[in-house]
């Protein structure tokens, strides 16, 4: 097991370096730079624009330079905990991150217990009592949650508020408290704006989950451990539970490696029509824009998050599924 573990933390390094120059080659490919955008913009709303001021702030941030050289000093400053500078929001990347990273950590990992704790007991009842009423309305139910994309849903929520109790459900707290720093009573108005988005973004996932893990347990209900066990007269929850339940997740823990990164980035799309203060829409800006050392750094955060979310789940499930082993070689 160490052994694994070790070989598989020697491989991050490579394809991490990999990913930094795939992300770093993808922001340079658009013509032009954050500048030339900047210009542009200025231009377009009628503004003058200092072309030696554009030029000094080229030269200060190495844009006259190579973008090799910029890659390299980019990937130097990230191994020193130095993200870069935001251009747009002329401040450092961390600076500019803040607390949108923890209100995003904070939506996410809500939603995701959310939909742990609705998609586990619908999906095992409607694995074992399959064909009923109560499956045959639970699986309409999850299919229309698959079906129904998460804007959309916000969208409707969004109407539906407005026109029943004329009130705006956007953001994640009222908004006198946008600026200020953390206190009791912003913590209160996060906590009685935080169940709109946790219900809109994890109704599609939970539905997801329902589907899969009653199509997997049925799988493995239908085996012959499964009928031995209850022959022998094993009570029907221990035989449920003990093994073919237990088996069963592992589609659940093979989904860690794309879990981490989703409680970072945030469901993107939504977040943007319900105006919330996470790091999706920062994202989606800053791409927009070529702000590259935002934009870039954010990338290779998922990216490292993604990596360690793999390594968790591959061996979180040798630990479930005796079935599986870590050192390759064929056995007897």
């Amino acid at each position: 097991m160490l052994r694994y573990i070790i070989g598989r933390i020697f491989m991050m390094v490579p394809t991490l370096v990999i990913i930094s120059a795939l992300v770093f080659t993808i922001i340079e490919l658009p013509p032009g730079d954050y500048f030339e955008s900047y210009v542009a913009e200025l231009q377009a709303q009628g503004e003058s624009v200092n072309a030696e001021q554009i030029e000094a702030l080229r030269q200060e941030y190495g844009f006259d330079k190579p973008p090799v050289v910029r890659y390299f000093h980019w990937v130097a400053g990230m191994l020193t905990g130095d993200f870069g500078y935001s251009f747009e929001y002329r401040l450092p990347v961390m600076d500019v991150v803040g607390d949108r990273l923890w209100l995003t950590i904070l939506v996410s990992f809500t939603t995701i217990i959310f939909t742990w704790l609705i998609a586990f007991p619908i999906g095992i009842y409607s694995a074992t009592h399959q064909y009923s009423w109560g499956d045959y309305g639970l699986t309409f139910l999850g299919l229309m949650g698959i079906a129904v994309p998460n804007f959309m849903m916000a969208l409707v929520f969004m109407y539906l508020a407005n026109v029943w109790f004329g009130t705006s459900i956007g953001h994640l707290m009222d908004p006198q408290y946008m600026d200020q720093s953390m206190s009791w009573e912003k913590f209160k108005s996060i906590m009685a704006h935080l169940w709109i988005p946790v219900v809109i973004i994890g109704t599609a996932g939970t539905a997801g989950m329902v589907r899969r893990l009653r199509a997997n347990l049925l799988d493995e209900l239908q085996k012959q451990y499964v009928v031995t066990a209850r022959a022998k007269g094993l009570h029907p929850f221990k035989a449920l539970v003990k093994y073919p339940l237990r088996m069963a997740l592992n589609f659940f823990i093979s989904d860690i490696g794309s879990i981490l990164p989703a409680i970072i980035s945030g469901a993107e799309i939504t977040a943007i029509v319900l105006s919330l203060e996470t790091t999706g829409p920062l994202l989606i800006r800053a791409l927009k824009s070529q702000d590259m050392y935002l934009a870039g750094s954010f990338l290779m955060f998922l990216a490292f998050l993604t990596v360690i979310g793999v390594l968790i789940s591959d061996l979180a499930l040798a630990v479930l599924d005796p079935r599986i082993r870590l050192q390759g070689g064929s056995t007897k």
